[in-house]
């Protein structure tokens, strides 16, 4: 047990009153349907609009967002091909600006898709955080990146972790390249279209996207999201499937990769 634990990050409750809302409430109105009435607009390019969060909830923090995509219902997974490597390359290019920040420690980015995945708004979108006093790489490991492998290219390695960060799948993708950002869409799109379609028997309606910046190098994660594990919540226990499963997972990505052309 660690005798001292690195401070968290605190949620201002009153930013968050008004905060909209439609996951769940489908019919509650969608600020990011009226661009228009945008306002702290940073970056567009075509459809994709990055911008200052408007219901900034965590303190010491400049939270940002990018609007993928005009189209309410769109996702990664069903962008075309050209469009998802346009918003790999317009995301990265933000990412890379804020991380130039000298305010900021680092510089997170992240999407939020489903239910159960964290986020509050259907419409299509990127988040990209940057912390004034916190590592947010601090407590991750390169062995998150390792496990079942999947495909390797000399542009990327795509593995399943069997040491998660939290579980109980988490396919990882290793940019080895920084240049072959084309390449990284594709196996992302593809990965992502594996979860929401193939993955548990197509029943998992939710996931997270990862990006990291280590040692030099971009990974990725994206994790099928269900309920939370008890383990995790009450003891920071992360759990991973068994040997079988995550070679029933394995095969599953490959046939996708297979399917679309992705180098194995």
């Amino acid at each position: 047990m660690r005798d001292t634990l690195p401070d968290p990050l605190v949620f201002q409750t009153n930013a968050a009153k008004h905060k909209p809302e439609n996951i769940r409430q489908p019919l509650n109105a969608c600020p990011f349907c009226a661009p228009a009435q945008l306002t702290n607009v940073l970056l567009q390019q075509t459809d994709m609009i990055w911008l200052v969060n408007k219901f900034r909830t965590l303190q010491n923090t400049l939270q940002t967002l990018i609007i993928e995509s005009t189209d309410h219902q769109g996702d990664i997974s069903n962008y075309t091909v050209a469009y998802n490597r346009q918003l790999f390359a317009f995301a990265f290019q933000c990412w890379q600006q804020l991380q130039a920040d000298p305010r900021y420690q680092s510089v997170v980015m992240y999407k939020n898709y489903g239910p159960l995945s964290g986020g509050s708004l259907r419409h299509p979108h990127l988040q990209i955080v940057g912390f004034e006093q916190i590592d947010g790489y601090a407590d991750i490991s390169l062995a998150h990146f390792q496990g079942l492998p999947v495909s390797e290219t000399d542009a990327l390695t795509v593995t399943i972790s069997t040491k998660p960060v939290m579980g109980f799948v988490e396919i990882n993708v290793h940019l080895k390249q920084a240049t072959a950002l084309t390449a990284l869409a594709d196996t992302v799109q593809a990965i992502i279209t594996y979860v929401l379609q193939r993955h548990y028997h197509g029943q998992c309606d939710s996931y997270n996207l990862f990006f990291y910046q280590l040692n030099g190098d971009v990974y990725c994660k994206v994790l099928p999201r269900f309920v939370v594990s008890p383990y995790f919540v009450g003891y920071h226990l992360a759990q991973v499937n068994d040997h079988e499963q995550l070679m029933a997972v394995q095969h599953g990505l490959r046939t996708i990769f297979a399917e679309r052309g992705l180098c194995q």
